[in-house]
């Protein structure tokens, strides 16, 4: 059920961006985008500095990584529009979309380092349990993750179990495949700003 918030609620300057944007990219603003202009003040400012932090700060991570963990959360989490977001972000950023296909299919046996499987692995159990075990933690590290991997990773996990969960919660509507492309193509581009 979608809550009707996105649809209403913003200030005159707000309708009149989400306007230009309609226009200028013939494309409605995504509800992602509108959920951080309602109440900028108390989430949306704070989720935008906190997301782009984790997924376009300083980090050993390539972006590619990052939305492809943005990705694998949202899929253990379920959030459809948040998997098709990620997933088309990944893929553009990796120009590789076999491997993000083979990795929300089966980590497993997908094609990535071990490091990275090791990580997504951890960012799952996380979202799954809500814990992490010692003995986890030290399997990650043995597969060759730094510590400030780990700690670059379990922001884009605390990141999107956010907005899973937001998501989710306010019933965001899903894009075509066109429309998450060119979201793709902004968050390279812009970020999360």
């Amino acid at each position: 059920m979608r809550l009707d918030i996105l649809n209403h609620g913003y200030r005159p300057g707000t309708k009149v961006l989400f306007a230009a944007v309609r226009l200028f990219s013939g494309r409605p603003m995504p509800d992602a985008a509108k959920l951080v202009f309602y109440r900028p003040d108390f989430y949306g400012a704070r989720a935008k500095e906190f997301t782009h932090q984790a997924m376009r700060g300083p980090s050993e991570w390539s972006v590619g990584d990052r939305e492809l963990m943005a990705a694998y959360v949202s899929k253990v989490n379920e959030s459809a529009f948040c998997v098709g977001a990620h997933t088309a972000t990944a893929t553009r950023a990796y120009q590789d979309e076999a491997r993000v296909t083979a990795v929300l299919a089966d980590l497993e046996t997908a094609p990535v380092s071990e490091p990275l499987r090791a990580t997504l692995r951890m960012l799952g159990e996380l979202t799954r349990e809500g814990d992490i075990s010692a003995e986890e933690m030290r399997r990650v590290l043995a597969a060759g993750v730094t510590p400030q991997q780990v700690k670059d990773a379990l922001a884009v996990c605390a990141a999107f179990n956010t907005t899973d969960r937001l998501a989710d919660v306010f019933g965001f509507q899903m894009l075509s495949p066109e429309g998450f492309a060119a979201g793709a193509k902004y968050l390279l581009k812009r970020g999360y700003r």
